[in-house]
């Protein structure tokens, strides 16, 4: 897989263009900071009764309605939650998607699994980070950046590749050095990954581990921090330098232990019910149920929500940081 770094790109392949950031969350506002203290010309596009219009305003951005701004862009650069751009998509931003405009995406969903299907005439990109939005603009603003992805979906305009590698550069990713690859496998891996191990599979196996400890007559202060509150330090330690570094820092029971008993939790039947999961994302049918969720109004997204809040690790977690980890502790 090839990297491009900052002599891959050069900003003036963006000069006279106007952007529109759609969107102005976590990612539209740090993406857009980024992008007008780079030099581009950047306006946001929100509804009117959106919290975040005056919050823009402050920075220094012009603020249009949907419409607006994506009849006065030249890139499109949609950022808003997954499940709601295919909506706005064809109710205020389609008709203003007219012949060599770009669209543009940090995640593939909507485009992946053809929830959005722009025309034939215009660039399709994707310029993404491989971080949240206040990871990106805190990097950035240190004078470095987070790692990021490129992806080119079409190319009406043969220059849809140096369009993303400036938008990339002017959002600090190249900094650190930008991957090439495709909607797909930017697609399929991040939703896997959010599946089985990052959200899914890490929560799940933090809240079972804790419930074995209290069920077997543990203190359930103590299995919070054995089981919640530690895996921010060992996430640290194999961000810093990877599982061989996580291992080289613990005690070497840790390590033996960890090493001989892990896979009796992670099983052969473990990695074939992955696999099961990943072709669930590959095939669509995750992505279908998402969709048809929201669209239901998120009943069974409330009731999980309600689950989780109510799971007695949520109120020894607020105990124990209340106790142990807020500054007003030591006052």
């Amino acid at each position: 897989m090839k990297i491009y770094y900052e002599k891959d790109a050069d900003l003036k392949d963006l000069h006279g263009k106007t952007i529109a950031v759609i969107g102005y969350g976590s990612q539209g506002q740090a993406q857009a900071m980024c992008m007008k203290d780079s030099g581009l010309n950047v306006i946001i596009g929100l509804y009117k009764e959106s919290s975040n219009w005056g919050v823009a305003k402050k920075y220094g951005f012009e603020v249009l309605e949907v419409k607006e701004a994506a009849r006065r862009a030249d890139i499109i650069h949609i950022l808003l939650p997954d499940e709601k751009q295919s909506e706005i998509y064809g109710k205020e931003i389609s008709q203003h998607l007219t012949e060599g405009k770009a669209i543009s995406f940090s995640h593939g969903f909507n485009i992946c699994y053809n929830f959005i299907k722009p025309p034939k005439n215009v660039d399709v990109i994707m310029v993404s980070p491989k971080g949240p939005g206040n990871e990106v603009r805190k990097k950035f603003l240190e004078g470095f950046g987070v790692p990021g992805i490129i992806s080119i979906r079409q190319d009406y305009s043969k220059n849809a590749k140096k369009i993303s590698l400036a938008m990339a550069k002017a959002c600090g990713f190249t900094r650190a050095g930008v991957m090439e690859c495709t909607f797909e496998q930017e697609t399929y891996e991040d939703l896997f990954s959010e599946q089985v191990i990052l959200c899914g599979g890490l929560s799940e196996l933090i809240k079972t581990g804790f419930e074995v400890l209290v069920e077997a007559g543990y203190p359930p202060q103590m299995a919070y921090f054995e089981c919640l509150h530690e895996v921010k330090l060992l996430a640290d330690l194999i961000h810093e330098g990877g599982l061989t570094h996580m291992w080289s820092e613990v005690s070497n029971t840790a390590e033996y232990g960890g090493r001989t008993r892990g896979k009796a939790i992670i099983t052969p039947e473990v990695k074939k019910r992955m696999k099961a999961l990943l072709a669930d994302v590959e095939g669509g049918k995750f992505a279908n149920e998402w969709m048809q969720e929201y669209r239901s109004g998120l009943l069974n997204l409330k009731k999980l929500r309600k689950e989780q809040d109510s799971h007695q690790i949520e109120g020894i977690g607020k105990e124990m940081r209340d106790k142990f980890l807020r500054k007003n502790a030591i006052e």
